[in-house]
């Protein structure tokens, strides 16, 4: 005859009959509504196996009664996608930078699709993913400081034949080496050091400064291309320098050695590496980063 089921004295519950220490193991059964969820998950593959491919076979798959496949519904997705970018890069290729600044699809295209993973792909390394640019040579694109110009069709231009390439309409613009070719003595340059940082309100050497603005305003020397209050010049892509803003440093020792032997930095020309919508539409998202003119 079966041995009698043992109940737990405290909740009433039969017991495995397993026992440790004194402690035995409640017969706890599952919950019904956790069993129901379960029986229906197995109901829901039966399903699946019959109306989807499920099954693997040696040269295959069971195709499933719907016939359904995921790369053929992503292939048609790109289709749709390829698409819809043709048609908008139709319109870039025909509209001028205004145009696509003032039309909002074309605007949001360039900004966040093509202009975006374009800029993210070329001129993040030296700019940085958000053009914030890097001491060295490399200025930011975030500002509204601009050595050549930060208008839409400056920087078109710009990116199109690149800054002291070999594209022959490349933008040029080159600073004597006043002390490696003897054109002023290391107290001069030192001198126009102090009063270049004293344009920005710092002055370690105010008798210097005074020296340096007197040599600054020689019409043979910096004025001619910074301007009479160092404004700059996009022109000649002479950068302003009482922004504070620095693409080789802006201590008293970066500007002597700056002026010294000057650094020059180097962008290629674009045109030939980049079809022309893909140009317009990073020039209107440099333009959209925020120091746009």
């Amino acid at each position: 005859m079966p041995s009698e089921v043992e109940k737990d004295a405290i909740t009433g519950t039969e017991t495995t009959g397993h026992e440790w220490d004194g402690i035995k193991e409640l017969n706890t059964p599952l919950p019904k509504w956790w069993l129901y969820v379960m029986y229906a998950t197995i109901i829901w593959s039966l399903g699946y196996f019959v109306f989807y491919p499920a099954i693997p076979w040696v040269n295959g798959f069971t195709r499933g009664v719907l016939d359904y496949d995921q790369r053929t519904d992503l292939d048609r997705q790109l289709a749709e996608v390829r698409e819809f970018r043709g048609e908008l890069l139709t319109r870039i290729e025909g509209a001028s930078l205004a145009e696509i600044r003032e039309d909002d699809e074309l605007l949001d295209f360039a900004v966040r699709g093509g202009g975006r993973a374009a800029f993210a792909e070329n001129c993040a390394p030296c700019h940085g993913l958000g053009g914030g640019g890097q001491q060295g040579g490399y200025p930011a694109l975030a500002d509204d400081a601009w050595i050549w110009g930060g208008t839409l069709d400056d920087i078109y231009a710009t990116l199109l034949y690149g800054i002291r390439s070999d594209h022959p309409q490349t933008r040029f613009g080159i600073m004597p080496a006043y002390g490696v070719d003897g054109i002023l003595t290391r107290e001069e340059i030192t001198d126009i050091a102090h009063y270049v940082v004293s344009l920005s309100g710092e002055t370690e050497d105010a008798e210097a400064a005074a020296r340096g603005a007197e040599l600054y305003q020689r019409p043979d020397l910096c004025v001619t291309c910074h301007g009479e209050n160092a404004e700059g010049n996009v022109f000649l892509g002479a950068p302003a320098l009482g922004d504070q803003i620095w693409l080789y440093g802006g201590t008293v020792a970066e500007i002597t050695a700056q002026v010294h032997n000057p650094q020059y930095g180097v962008m290629p020309a674009w045109i030939d590496r980049l079809d022309d919508a893909t140009i317009k539409m990073v020039s209107v998202y440099v333009h959209a980063l925020g120091g746009g003119q």
